[in-house]
C-alpha cells in the first residue's frame, strides 16, 4: 500500500494562458508544439499543488514549508476542489485538444479524470471513517515524522519541533471530521476504535509523559539531535535547548491532542457496533460503496460483477493448488493441506529477533535473486535503492499486511519494503518470497521508482496514484516472477498461489461485506475455508475491508486488466511481441486509470504493426 497524503491548501495566483478555445487553433504561437504548451501549463500547475501540501514535498524531498503540516479540514478539502475545477476550466479554454500529441491527450485525460473523481466522492466524503486501526492519521502522521522528515542542520530540528504541534493540530482537525461524521451515522465498528485507542495511547507513553522507557517521537527527537551534535553542527547548550523545545511541544501541543482524541474515541465507543457491518449500513451506503469500487478499480463494474469475478478465481487457483499438493505428495483435501500450511512448524520462522532477522535477510536474497534477471524483461529499470524493515513498534499490528514506502526521485530516500513481525506465525515462509516481489521488484518498488524517474512525463503524472493500476501492476509481478525462474520451491510456488487466491478471495469478501451484508464473522469463515493464511492474518484482513470498503478489490481486477492486455498484445503481434517493449510500456506512462492503460497498450500494438 502507498500512503498518499492529504494536500495543504494555500492560496495561488492562477497563470491564464489567454489561448482559444478547445477545437481552434491558437493564433499567438501556431509554430508552438500544443503538447509543450500544455506542459508547461501542468509544470506550473503542479508547483501550485504541491504548495498545497508541505507533507508532499517533505516525501518527495523537499525541503520547502519544512516546518508545517497539512491542513486537513474540509474548508480546505473545498478550497483545493475549487482551484481543481478553475483551473481545468481553464486548460480546456487555453488547450486545443486536437492538436495534441497522444501522450499530450493522455496528460490532459488524467487530469480531467481526477477532476471528475473528486467530484463523484464529494457527495460521500462523511461516509468514509476518519480514524481507523488500518489507516488512521493517528499512527500515519507521527510515522511521516519519525521516517520522512531528515534532521541534516539545526534549522531542520527547529522544523521538527515546528512539526509536532502541526500533527497536534491536524489531529484536532480530524477529530472534527469523525465527530461530524458520526452526528451522520457514520462510525467505524468497536475494533476500529480499541485500535486508535490503543495505538494513540502508545504515542503519549513513555518519557517525557507517564511510563517506562521514552515515547516514539521524543525517542526520535533526541536521536535527531543527537546526531548534530555529535556532527558538531550544534553544541551541547544548542542540544539542551532543542531537547527542551521538543519535550514542551511534546506537552504542551502534542499530548492535549491525543488526550482528546483518546477521550473522545472512549467516550463514544458505546455507540459504535460491536458487529462490524458494511457501509452499505449506513446513509447512502449502497451509492457510496459503488462510488467506492469505482474509485478503487477505474472501472464500472458492479459489486455483483466482482463478486462473480471473486468467485470464479477463487475456484480455478483451487484447481491449481491441487496439482501443487499431488507434487508434494500431500494425501488429504485441499482444506487438510490449508490446514497442514497453517500449522506445521516448518513453515515459520521462530517468533524471536532472530527469527524476524531471518524474515528480513530471506527477503532480501530473494530480492537480490531478482534483480539479476530484470534486464531480460525490462528495457527501463529503476535507479532507486531498496531497503526491507521490520515495521516501527507503535504501528505494528500481528497479522496486518506489508506495505511499501517510495523514496524521493532524486533517489536520496530509498524505498522501502515495510514487514510487519510481530506475529511469526502470521508470517509463514512459503509467502515470503511472493511477498518481496509484490512490495519490491518487480513489484511496487520497480513500478513506483521507475514512474518517479520518468522524465519526459509532466511531474503530476509520475506522481499519480491509481489503485487498480498500482496494485493491479504488483501482483502482475507476483505471477511474472515465475516466468523469471523464482518459486523453485513448491512450496513457495504454493506461497505465490496463496497470495493471488487472497486477491481473488478480497473480491468476494468486500462485496459480500459492503453490498450484500456478510457479517465479520462469516466473511472470516469464508476466508478460512479457502485459503491457507492464518487466521490471525485473516481476521486483520477482513478488518481491513470493513474499514476500507473498495479498496481490496483493485489487486485482482488490475492484475486481470494487465494479462489481457499481455494476451490482446500477443495475439495482435506474433512474433513481433516483444516482453521488453510490452513491458515499457505499461511502466513508461506512469500510473494509468485502467482504460487509458488500454488506450495506451493499443498504441504500442499499433506501432509495432507498422514496424
Amino acid at each position: 500500500m502507498r500512503k498518499i497524503y492529504s494536500f495543504l491548501i494555500v492560496s495561488v495566483t492562477l497563470i491564464c494562458l489567454g489561448a482559444p478555445a478547445r477545437g481552434q487553433a491558437p493564433a499567438a504561437q501556431p509554430a508552438v508544439s500544443e503538447t509543450t504548451r500544455l506542459n508547461e501549463w501542468f509544470r506550473a500547475r503542479w508547483q501550485e499543488q504541491l504548495d498545497f501540501s508541505p507533507m508532499q514535498k517533505t516525501s518527495l524531498g523537499i525541503k520547502d514549508d519544512y516546518d508545517q503540516i497539512d491542513d486537513l479540514s474540509e474548508r480546505a478539502e473545498d478550497q483545493q476542489l475549487a482551484w481543481l475545477r478553475k483551473v481545468t476550466a481553464e486548460m480546456k479554454k487555453a488547450i486545443n485538444y486536437e492538436r495534441l500529441t497522444p501522450e499530450g491527450k493522455m496528460s490532459y485525460d488524467i487530469w480531467t479524470y481526477q477532476l471528475e473523481r473528486a467530484e463523484r466522492g464529494l457527495p460521500f466524503r462523511r461516509r468514509g471513517y476518519v480514524f481507523t486501526q488500518m489507516q488512521g492519521a493517528q499512527a500515519g502522521l507521527p510515522q511521516f515524522l519519525i521516517t520522512l522528515h531528515k534532521v541534516e542542520a539545526p534549522n531542520d530540528m527547529a522544523a521538527y519541533i515546528a512539526r509536532i504541534g502541526g500533527v497536534a493540530r491536524a489531529i484536532d482537525q480530524l477529530l472534527v471530521r469523525a465527530q461530524a461524521a458520526a452526528k451522520e451515522g457514520v462510525r467505524p465498528p468497536r475494533f476500529a476504535y480499541e485500535g486508535v485507542i490503543a495505538q494513540s495511547r502508545g504515542l503519549i507513553t513513555g518519557a517525557p509523559f507517564a511510563g517506562q522507557g521514552d515515547a516514539p517521537i521524543w525517542a526520535d527527537a533526541k536521536t535527531e539531535i543527537e546526531g548534530l551534535l555529535k556532527a558538531g553542527k550544534i553544541d551541547a547548550a544548542e542540544a539542551e535547548r532543542l531537547r527542551s523545545a521538543a519535550r514542551q511541544a511534546l506537552l504542551d501541543k502534542f499530548k492535549p491532542s491525543y488526550d482528546a482524541l483518546i477521550a473522545w474515541f472512549e467516550q463514544d465507543i458505546k455507540n459504535a457496533d460491536a458487529q462490524a457491518r458494511g457501509v452499505g449500513a449506513l446513509p447512502q451506503g449502497a451509492a457510496f460503496y459503488q462510488q467506492a469500487l469505482e474509485a478503487s478499480t477505474t472501472t464500472d463494474m458492479t459489486a455483483d460483477q466482482i463478486h462473480e469475478l471473486g468467485l470464479e478465481e477463487v475456484a480455478r487457483i483451487h484447481a491449481e493448488m491441487e496439482v501443487v499438493k499431488s507434487k508434494v505428495g500431500f494425501k488429504g483435501t485441499l482444506q487438510e493441506f490449508f490446514t497442514f500450511m497453517r500449522e506445521d512448524p516448518q513453515f515459520f520462522f521462530p517468533n524471536t529477533d532472530e527469527g524476524r532477522e531471518g524474515y528480513l535477510q530471506a527477503a532480501r536474497d530473494h530480492l537480490a535473486f531478482i534483480n539479476t534477471r530484470l534486464p531480460e524483461y525490462f528495457g527501463l529499470l529503476p535507479k532507486a535503492d531498496l531497503e526491507v524493515k521490520r515495521v516501527e513498534p507503535f504501528r505494528e499490528q500481528a497479522g496486518a499486511a506489508q506495505h511499501y514506502s517510495s523514496g524521493t526521485p532524486d533517489g536520496s530516500r530509498s524505498g522501502v519494503y515495510y514487514a510487519h513481525l510481530i506475529d511469526m506465525k502470521a508470517m509463514p515462509k512459503h509467502q515470503l518470497e511472493v511477498i518481496a516481489y509484490h512490495e519490491g521488484n518487480p513489484g511496487h518498488h520497480m513500478q513506483i521508482s521507475i514512474a518517479q524517474e520518468l522524465k519526459d512525463l509532466p511531474t503530476f503524472r509520475t506522481q499519480a496514484g491509481f489503485t487498480a493500476y498500482v496494485e493491479g501492476w504488483a501482483l502482475y509481478a507476483e505471477r511474472l516472477a515465475k516466468e523469471m525462474g523464482a518459486y523453485k520451491d513448491p512450496y513457495s510456488e504454493f506461497g505465490r498461489l496463496s497470495s493471488e487466491l487472497w486477491r481473488a478471495i478480497r473480491l468476494v469478501l468486500d462485496t459480500g461485506i459492503h453490498a450484500r451484508g456478510w457479517s465479520e464473522q462469516k466473511a472470516v469463515d469464508y476466508f478460512i475455508a479457502n485459503s491457507p493464511s492464518a487466521e490471525g492474518a485473516i481476521r486483520s484482513e477482513v478488518q481491513r475491508y470493513i474499514v476500507w470498503p473498495g479498496q481490496a478489490t483493485a489487486y485482482k481486477v488490475g492484475m486481470q486488466k494487465i494479462l489481457a492486455l499481455r494476451e490482446k498484445a500477443t495475439k495482435a503481434l506474433g512474433e513481433k511481441f516483444d516482453i521488453k517493449g510490452f513491458h515499457d510500456t505499461v511502466l513508461g506512462g506512469g500510473a494509468l486509470p485502467l482504460m487509458l492503460l488500454e488506450r495506451r497498450v493499443d498504441g504500442w500494438i499499433a506501432s509495432r504493426k507498422g514496424a
